[in-house]
């Protein structure tokens, strides 16, 4: 752990977030406090305290028809702001777990759509921080085309979604109209812009 924070409290015990207390130390010598809200749910196994990256999420960004010109989102009511909200599916990495399958089993019990994932310059996928100003939540993509029939049979009761099949003229409207999640919106930008969906995720140029 890095000689900047001096110590560090877990405050709650919930299931899937947690608050941390750190007592740190500013660039100018001062002393304070700073707060992180993490997935992980010991202390010792934090990123600030291991050094160790972990992907915790996983967004999936699929095309779905046979003209692959629709985007699956879902439309999801977050508590967060109090309304709903698109987002690409996504989910929670479980212990042992290759984000990869965790992509094709949230996909399906978000929507009960199959997701076949597609090969991606390992750039693309890798894991990225969301919100770092407040969490060290680390969420990687996976990408492929998804087929089948669109269910709400295997949602939790305490989720909201609806799943949204959108073409280019929604997405224009969602993205003009519409609250959308940043990495989404990045995303949808792109598939606008492009004439094959997952071009470019065959290689990067150095």
């Amino acid at each position: 752990m890095t000689d900047r924070i001096r110590k560090i409290i877990k405050e709650t015990n919930h299931l899937y977030l947690n608050m941390y207390k750190m007592w740190v130390s500013y660039k100018n010598g001062k002393e304070g406090s700073y707060y992180l809200a993490s997935r992980t749910p010991e202390t010792d196994d934090l990123e600030v305290v291991t050094g160790k990256q972990r992907v915790n999420g996983v967004n999936i960004f699929s095309v779905y028809g046979e003209k692959k010109d629709r985007v699956v989102l879902v439309k999801q009511f977050r508590y967060t702001i109090g309304t709903y909200i698109y987002e690409f599916p996504a989910g929670l990495v479980e212990e042992g777990e290759d984000y990869h399958d965790t992509a094709v089993r949230e996909l399906r019990e978000e929507t009960g759509l199959c997701l076949h994932p597609v090969k991606a310059d390992p750039v693309f996928e890798r894991g990225y921080y969301t919100t770092v100003g407040m969490t060290d939540e680390n969420c990687a993509t996976v990408y492929g085309y998804a087929d089948g029939e669109i269910t709400e049979e295997f949602l939790e009761g305490s989720e909201d979604i609806e799943t949204v099949l959108a073409d280019r003229d929604e997405i224009l409207r969602i993205l003009r109209e519409e609250r959308v999640s940043l990495s989404c919106a990045y995303m949808l930008m792109h598939f606008l812009s492009a004439e094959k969906p997952f071009d470019f995720l065959q290689g990067a140029k150095d």
